[in-house]
């Protein structure tokens, strides 16, 4: 019987609640600010991570800034958390922008947009009397 989750998946869970924690609470840098960790994909043999992440900045120059920030703090970060999660080899971070997050926000307004556009305009054509009807006093 196949396993449900691969050893670099379930390690990957553990180091992403592991970095939200540590970057949330231990990093002092204030050229970080606010960030979230999106996910985080282990390679096999688990010496590198693709640690992604989004920032509530819109702004490219300014998360570039703080991805730089962060990826400058990888090493620091990577002593934290190895001392948090028992395993042999800790795998290096490297932090990637995940702009899914803020495209998903940015659809769902549209859509909003789009359907209180669309409500508003069935309401009006509502008011109007339809062909064939005619006016009461």
């Amino acid at each position: 019987m196949a396993r449900e989750f691969s050893r670099t998946r379930r390690i990957g869970q553990q180091l992403q609640q592991e970095l939200a924690f540590v970057l949330q609470r231990d990093m002092k840098d204030p050229r970080i600010g606010m960030v979230t960790v999106n996910d985080v994909d282990v390679s096999r043999d688990l010496s590198h991570a693709k640690v992604y992440v989004t920032f509530f900045e819109e702004d490219p120059q300014v998360i570039e800034a703080k991805l730089a920030a962060l990826n400058t703090a990888a090493p620091y970060a990577r002593t934290l958390v190895a001392g948090r999660m028992k395993l042999r080899v800790m795998p290096e971070l490297r932090f990637i922008y995940d702009a899914s997050l803020v495209e998903g926000m940015r659809m769902s307004n549209l859509v909003s947009k789009v359907i209180r556009d669309d409500e508003a305009k069935k309401g009006h054509s509502d008011d109007e009397p339809q062909e064939g009807q005619r006016e009461e006093d």
